[in-house]
């Protein structure tokens, strides 16, 4: 690399995962599900079109605005991707989603009582530039590190984001529960400043990586095609790459369970076992500091076993931890549960993302990297879905838990038939 050095850029890409991530823990993980809630009527929510009227509950209302957001990057991740290829244009397009996903975020201040179609609006927006952003910040991934590398600036990319979250959602917790210090006359509106205050951090702390990254040199000639045919193009690419292609499949499933765990975490806390909400509060904030040393801490096995075995050894964890969710009782056992989903979320994401970034052949980084992002996206739909329908005919929220590991037998079985030297080799150009 040239100028700027290695380690600046470096740097400046872990400082974009820093300061999106405070988007990830208050806005879609924690504080604004809640706050979403208050805003829409006890009777639900009246939405009308084509002279139809139709009531929504509250959270039927968050839940196809979170489903909009993430079909809107699944069709339009691809060509995303390829035009960040074609055009080298990969830091322009993650400027404008950045500042795009900061100022919807930033102008959720305005979302005051009974607002809550402005409020799912500007969601859908912030959500939508935040995981379109996070394709062409991945996509830097394989152009900053060597291959022996890709484990240790990817772990460290998630390290970073743990710090950036945790600290960004200390700080809104902070206000919220002190409003009345600062001169906030209520709640709601200590809610909203840290919206403005979330929106804020992620334009102030991206600019890091809008300095020290540069340019990837474009490397692609055919600008691929927006919509369905697009999709096909891109699997015509893939295809060949089997491992890849596996690869994915596994991700596709085990991802699944993994985002169902962290969506529905604090839903099973309170109904099933009635803890309060600062308490699930105070449990998001462990999660967020003990998973940055648990990033670091696998990205290093990796190194030392490889990445397809210490991938495997999360994902026996994550069975285990389902298991052992439809057991629980107490509220230190979920404690203790937490902990233990901290250790092992940001390494199974980091190794990962490094993986996949080793078996990508070179020139094509942003247009995989969307596809990636499709398989994150759909994931995220699927398995809240499961979950769902489980509850609802069954009535129990343990069984629902318990059904997640499915998506993590299903997706270690698919991991044990990737060979990553031959998929390492076939990316180099040695297809067989």
């Amino acid at each position: 690399m040239g100028d700027p050095s290695k380690k600046k850029a470096w740097f400046g890409w872990c400082m974009y995962d820093w300061a999106n991530s405070a988007f990830a823990t208050v806005v879609l993980a924690s504080v604004l599900p809640v706050y979403f809630v208050s805003l829409v009527p006890a009777e639900g929510a009246r939405l009308s079109l084509l002279g139809l009227t139709h009531t929504l509950s509250a959270s039927a209302l968050w839940g196809y605005g979170v489903s909009s957001s993430m079909l809107l990057v699944a069709l339009f991740a691809p060509y995303f991707g390829a035009l960040a290829d074609q055009s080298g244009s990969r830091r322009f397009w993650l400027i404008l989603f950045s500042l795009g996903g900061s100022t919807a975020t930033s102008l959720l201040v305005l979302a005051g009582p009974g607002r809550y179609l402005l409020a799912i609006a500007l969601f859908i927006v912030a959500n939508f530039s935040f995981a379109s952003g996070n394709v062409f910040y991945n996509s830097f991934l394989p152009y900053l590190a060597e291959e022996k590398e890709l484990d240790r600036l990817s772990a460290r990319g998630f390290a970073f984001g743990y710090g950036g979250g945790g600290l960004a959602l200390l700080l809104v917790f902070a206000l919220i529960q002190g409003h009345d210090l600062i001169g906030l006359p209520d709640i709601s509106t200590a809610t909203r400043a840290g919206f403005l205050a979330t929106g804020l951090w992620w334009g102030v702390f991206a600019l890091p990586a809008f300095v020290l990254l540069q340019e990837i040199r474009p490397t692609e000639t055919a600008l691929m095609p927006a919509g369905f045919h697009g999709y096909l193009r891109i699997f015509a690419e893939v295809r060949p790459y089997r491992d890849l292609l596996v690869f994915l499949a596994a991700f596709l499933f085990y991802n699944d369970g993994i985002q169902t765990i962290i969506v529905v975490a604090a839903i099973f806390a309170r109904e099933e076992l009635g803890l309060s909400q600062t308490n699930i509060l105070a449990c998001f904030l462990m999660i967020q500091f003990v998973a940055m040393p648990g990033t670091l801490f696998f990205g290093k096995v990796a190194e030392v076993a490889g990445r397809k075995k210490t991938l495997a050894v999360t994902l026996v964890l994550f069975i285990g931890v389902t298991f052992y969710a439809y057991f629980i009782r107490e509220a230190w056992q979920f404690w203790l549960l937490s902990v233990v989903v901290a250790l092992i979320f940001g390494g199974s994401q980091a190794i990962s993302r490094s993986l996949f970034g080793a078996l990508i052949p070179p020139g094509k980084s942003a247009r995989f990297f969307g596809f990636y992002a499709i398989s994150s996206k759909f994931a995220s739909i699927f398995g809240p879905l499961i979950f769902a329908l489980i509850a609802d005919l069954t009535g129990s929220a343990r069984l629902s838990i318990l059904a997640l590991a499915t998506f993590f037998v299903i997706g270690l079985l698919l991991l044990s038939r990737v060979d990553v030297t031959r998929g390492k080799a076939a990316a180099k150009g040695g297809l067989p």
